[in-house]
């Protein structure tokens, strides 16, 4: 593909992507948003990051999810995003969701990488800074610490939302007893959790117990990120590990001990039922977990045009039998 692309009419790009309301909000989100975590940093091609990012919005994307920590180096998907938007889209800032977070590790010492008021206010005024936003329309407490109370954390996003920091709060991969105070607390506030970030594949089911009716329960969108289990539920894996892969790296999210036969021989089976319904793995993964109707959105990376391409190819085939469900059921580890 080319290395720039024009922007649509706003019709036709919209009318690429369908939208769903998050929660009991009156905000839509499309059905797949890009997340930033992989492949926007400082050590990757701005040049690709840049067509990833038109080739998204001009496809009816209109949701980039960011956070302070995303890189590397840590900070740089930001600093990277914000030149994005200055040098592609003004003027486009009204069409466009941007949530970033805050919680993980982010600078050294005991202030840079927890959910304690000091580190989110830090963090969402550097954040501000990197992209050159004046607010981001989501901002997520990024994880329950252990130690901070639930309290404190929650508070403080309350207070960024009625400082004008972010027009709505959200929260992620919070354990359900500590989410639960999380949505007590900001419904009496007036301020509720407008969307619960957390991971979910096929082989990584465990929301579906608690934290997904969870967040229905108390209105709460569900946006669900590694939807491809770091790329096992495509056809990377099928064959062995390959050279350059995620899991051939000696760090990483994905390691080599993780690709197991049981995990691979499942892919295997599953890329026939994704073979018969006329989809790739990946496609017919994304689908799987946008079945669910209390689904607002699910996050896809992408280190290519042609990647994200073929990604937002699930759109066209988001319907399952039931007994397609069934035979997907007898596949699945566990």
């Amino acid at each position: 593909m080319e290395n720039s692309f024009s922007y649509q009419p706003a019709a036709d790009r919209y009318e690429q992507m369908p939208y769903t309301y998050c929660g009991k909000s009156g905000l839509q989100l499309p059905l797949i948003s890009l997340g930033l975590w992989h492949n926007f940093g400082s050590v990757d091609n701005f040049n690709v990051a840049t067509d990833m990012i038109k080739y998204a919005f001009d496809h009816g994307v209109t949701h980039f999810d960011l956070a302070n920590n995303y890189g590397p180096a840590p900070g740089s998907a930001e600093v990277n995003f914000g030149r994005i938007l200055k040098e592609n889209f003004q003027g486009y800032r009204d069409e466009m969701i941007i949530s970033s977070k805050a919680g993980h590790d982010m600078w050294a010492g005991p202030y840079g990488g927890n959910s304690s008021r000091k580190n989110l206010m830090a963090s969402i005024d550097q954040s501000l800074f990197r992209t050159g936003l004046e607010y981001f329309d989501i901002f997520y407490s990024h994880r329950y610490d252990g130690v901070t109370p639930v309290e404190e954390t929650i508070q403080t996003l309350i207070d960024i939302v009625k400082q004008g920091k972010a027009l709505y709060i959200g929260i992620s991969k919070y354990p359900p007893e500590q989410a639960r105070v999380a949505y007590e607390m900001m419904a009496k506030a007036g301020v509720p959790c407008l969307i619960s970030q957390y991971q979910y594949s096929m082989f990584d089911r465990a929301v579906e117990a608690e934290s997904l009716p969870l967040a229905a329960e108390y209105g709460s969108g569900f946006i669900a990120f590694s939807p491809l289990a770091q790329g096992l539920l495509t056809d990377k894996y099928l064959n062995g590990i390959p050279e350059g892969s995620r899991a051939a790296r000696s760090s990483g999210f994905l390691q080599q001990s993780q690709v197991t036969h049981e995990k691979v021989e499942a892919a295997r089976q599953l890329n026939e039922i994704a073979r018969r319904r006329g989809q790739t793995l990946a496609e017919m993964a994304l689908a799987w977990v946008l079945k669910d109707e209390r689904m607002t959105s699910v996050i896809v990376g992408a280190s290519s045009v042609n990647q994200l391409a073929d990604n937002l190819k699930a759109l066209e085939h988001l319907e399952f039998t039931a007994d397609e469900l069934k035979e997907i059921e007898q596949i699945l580890p566990g």
